[in-house]
């Protein structure tokens, strides 16, 4: 019997993701380091950068490929639907996975799938991980120590048994998600929660500033502004410029008394929400 390794020999995939805080990159640090155990070649492509997704793709360089995206307002951000709508897959296998707080992450496969299959992508597969909720960064205490060893290691069954499934060794189809009870438009008012809560846009609180420039060239959006010291309104509360600020002094409104009232519009605990699991879908 020839061994998957065997079969990977020549396979090359492509590994796009979006990651403003680090769960999605990690994540993709596992998924590559098991492809490149696999014996397949890996590139790697991080879109997080404004500028990074005005680049040309030659999709026709790979065999297949594996995005990764962040959830936000229980879909992929709207920068990288964006992005994936220049794309033409052209009958590509792809897979996609997720990074999520513990909150709203269900109607992001089902949307996810419809985009791609429009972009004439085949989906084989999904994932979600647990990850550090972006806005622990500013009061909340949602999945803090995530992804740990526990994803990691889904992280590497999925990635093999998606390998399977770009090979055409398992020839099961990817089944369909349930249709969200709500249409595209009240998902779209959706994504404007995360300014109904954060009242204060990411703004330098000191002088103490070295002026080292990150915050402006990072931002996925060019909304941030190192003169002054402040996000505008395109800033999509990504937190990348607050998580990567050396000097931090970057900051949002205290979002510590929204906390229990996020817990109790799901109906669960802190202890529920930090033990649930990465899942694969197949």
């Amino acid at each position: 019997m020839i061994s998957l390794k065997e079969n990977t020999k020549n396979l090359s995939i492509l590994i796009a993701f979006f990651s403003a805080t680090g769960n999605t990159k990690k994540i993709s640090n596992v998924i590559q380091k098991k492809l490149h155990d696999s014996n397949i070649l890996v590139t790697m492509l991080d879109i997080t950068s404004y500028a990074s997704r005005k680049e040309e793709i030659l999709l026709n360089q790979y065999d297949a490929v594996v995005f990764g995206f962040p959830i936000y307002s229980m879909r992929a951000p709207r920068v990288c639907r964006e992005w994936l709508e220049t794309l033409d897959g052209k009958g590509m296998k792809c897979s996609v996975f997720f990074t999520y707080g513990g909150f709203g992450k269900d109607p992001a496969h089902y949307f996810i799938k419809k985009l791609l299959e429009k972009q004439n992508f085949k989906l084989v597969s999904t994932a979600e991980f647990l990850g550090a909720h972006t806005f622990n960064r500013s009061g909340w205490k949602a999945v803090i120590d995530r992804p740990n060893q526990s994803d990691f290691e889904v992280a590497q069954d999925y990635v093999m048994k998606t390998v399977r499934r770009f090979l055409g060794d398992d020839l099961n189809e990817l089944g369909e998600f349930e249709k969200p009870m709500y249409d595209v438009s009240q998902f779209d008012q959706a994504e404007k929660y995360r300014f109904s809560l954060i009242t204060k846009l990411p703004t330098k609180d000191s002088k103490n500033c070295s002026m080292c420039g990150l915050c402006e060239k990072l931002c996925p959006v060019n909304a941030m502004n190192m003169q002054k010291g402040i996000a505008d309104n395109r800033c999509i509360a990504c937190f990348r410029c607050i998580v990567n600020c050396p000097d931090g002094i970057l900051h949002t409104n205290d979002l510590s008394d929204s906390w229990d009232k996020k817990l109790k519009m799901h109906k669960m605990t802190k202890e529920e929400v930090d033990n649930l699991k990465s899942k694969i879908y197949l």
